[in-house]
């Protein structure tokens, strides 16, 4: 089954990836966690993703877009990247979760990935 790793982080989160002295531990404590699940060959994809407030709001209504500057809201977390992952079930999904350093100081969501063919995830061709 395939399950993606949402990791949510405050702005103290992301303030920790670029910080002098607590961004080199922050990355070690990551890519180790990276190394290890891209070494038990459950990664099919994933990506970090830039501080919220470098994000664009795009909203098209009567015909005419509108294009904003993030962040999308006020809130106290903010999407901050993914792994997509296949693992046998929920509960080893939920182990890759509890393993990971966003687990530990920010928040892991792990959401099951619609399969092909249920009509609420049409697929996009590649």
């Amino acid at each position: 089954m395939k399950y993606m790793l949402i990791f949510h982080g405050s702005k103290a989160d992301f303030d920790r990836r670029t910080d002098p002295k607590k961004g080199p531990i922050f990355w070690s404590e990551f890519m180790a966690y990276v190394h290890a699940i891209q070494n038990a060959g459950v990664v099919i994809a994933g990506a970090g993703l830039e501080i919220p407030e470098n994000g664009k709001i795009v909203r098209v209504r009567d015909g005419s877009s509108q294009v904003q500057d993030g962040p999308y809201a006020e809130t106290k977390e903010s999407l901050a990247g993914f792994l997509l992952i296949e693992v046998p079930s929920l509960e080893v999904a939920l182990d890759w979760a509890k393993k990971s350093p966003w687990a530990t100081h920010a928040t892991v969501e792990v959401r099951g990935i619609l399969p092909p063919g249920d009509v609420r995830a049409p697929i996009l061709p590649a």
